[in-house]
């Protein structure tokens, strides 16, 4: 599977996810996505591997032992690592391909936003709202 940033900098390539997909509701995930949530899976580092672009990629230590990467141009998040793991945090909304799986829970619940609502009673459109200007 591929996967890229916004702007095509960055590209990567894995050859499965090493663990279920899910959704982290923590504070530091909503705020480093600017998201509800942020939707990841583990990634072992031998199935992982950099197509172009790492030379763009800049990290924040967001908590001790825990460094996001983003790509510095579009800033994009692609990956977190915690130091001493066998695998990467990648973030799945990344793939320009189907992962084949569905998330199978959910962490950090106890910070999700009181506003986070969806559902078939939420008007959906293909695209933009037929009233947009």
């Amino acid at each position: 599977m591929k996967g890229s940033c916004l702007c095509g900098a960055v590209e990567y390539e894995i050859l499965q996810l090493d663990s279920p997909i899910s959704h982290c509701s923590c504070r530091t995930c909503r705020k480093s996505h600017a998201a509800a949530f942020n939707t990841g899976a583990g990634v072992k580092h031998e199935n992982f591997r950099w197509v172009r672009g790492q030379d763009q990629l800049k990290a924040y230590e967001s908590s001790p032992g825990k460094s996001r990467y983003f790509c510095s141009n579009c800033g994009t998040h692609i990956i977190a690592q915690r130091t001493g793991q066998d695998q990467v945090f990648l973030r799945v909304a990344t793939l320009d391909d189907d992962p084949g799986q569905k998330p199978a829970f959910q962490i950090w619940k106890s910070h999700e936003v009181s506003w986070l609502e969806y559902g078939s009673h939420i008007p959906a459109y293909p695209e933009w709202q037929p009233d947009r200007v």
